[in-house]
């Protein structure tokens, strides 16, 4: 059987993309075993004959009714699949779906019967309302990145905004590249529908949710952007933890440059 990826240069694109930052997550160590998840909307990619192909599932129940979701398609990270593997065979690990008109169930139908990730119904819903607010970000990333899951270990930077504005402070990229900033999230119990609630309702100010002792979730217009915010975040915590290892807190940027910024760069924060 050929790959649904075959002769779709665009789709082909959008999935060697994914498996371009799955490797640099996995690179990075923020990807342990079968850590992480990583959902694409590929509506946009989906020609006449993906929307004949038969299923290669049963039907399969999301948990929720998502009615944005009616006619889409994703391609999703499988279950108790590797970063390190789906990066060399994106197409072996993880799956294309379609969304059913019930928008309560959805079925497999490219490349192999690889069942997504038990967090598709968060993943999900994320994408249900960044449709719904009519947003252009396709993708959500959800990954382990080490010194900022350190960071959610003390009790003060748990506070609204306390880390945003330090992560901020360390470097002027990452208020460029991030200028949403982070939100915070209250340990929930993963894959609960509660951690899944918390994030959409974080997303609405940030693009970027932390999720305390677990790691973050974070969407954009693609995968290599959600990645990059991520990456720029992590870079300001490992500056910050660089500067207190060699001895000190380090100053930051003042609150008065870092809204030159905001001005110079027409930043929304």
């Amino acid at each position: 059987m050929k790959s649904i990826l075959e002769n779709r240069p665009a789709l082909t694109y959008a999935v060697n993309q994914v498996a371009e930052v799955a490797g640099y997550l996995w690179q990075k160590g923020w990807a342990e075993r079968n850590g992480g998840n990583i959902t694409l909307n590929i509506t946009e990619f989906v020609d006449d004959e993906i929307k004949s192909l038969p299923a290669i599932s049963d039907v399969k129940q999301i948990g929720a009714t998502l009615p944005y979701l009616k006619g889409c398609y994703f391609y999703c990270k499988g279950t108790n699949k590797r970063m390190r593997d789906l990066a060399r065979w994106p197409m072996e690990h993880g799956s294309v779906i379609r969304i059913l008109d019930d928008c309560a169930s959805y079925v497999i139908i490219a490349d192999h019967p690889v069942m997504p990730t038990s967090e598709l119904p968060a993943h999900l819903s994320v994408h249900n309302r960044l449709i719904e607010k009519g947003s252009p970000y396709k993708a959500s990333l959800h990954t382990h990145p080490i010194e900022l899951i350190a960071m959610t270990h003390c009790k003060k930077f748990l506070e609204k905004d306390v880390a945003t504005n330090l992560l901020w402070s360390m470097i002027p990229e990452t208020k460029a590249f991030c200028p949403r900033g982070l939100g915070i999230i209250p340990y929930e119990l993963p894959s609960s529908v509660k951690l899944a609630e918390a994030t959409i309702e974080q997303l609405e100010d940030y693009d970027v949710a932390m999720w305390e002792k677990h790691g973050v979730f974070a969407v954009d217009v693609d995968i290599m952007s959600a990645f990059d915010q991520v990456d720029v975040l992590n870079k300001s915590a490992l500056i910050y933890i660089a500067a207190k290892n060699m001895g000190f807190e380090p100053d930051g940027m003042s609150q008065e440059q870092m809204q030159e910024m905001t001005r110079a760069f027409n930043l929304p924060k």
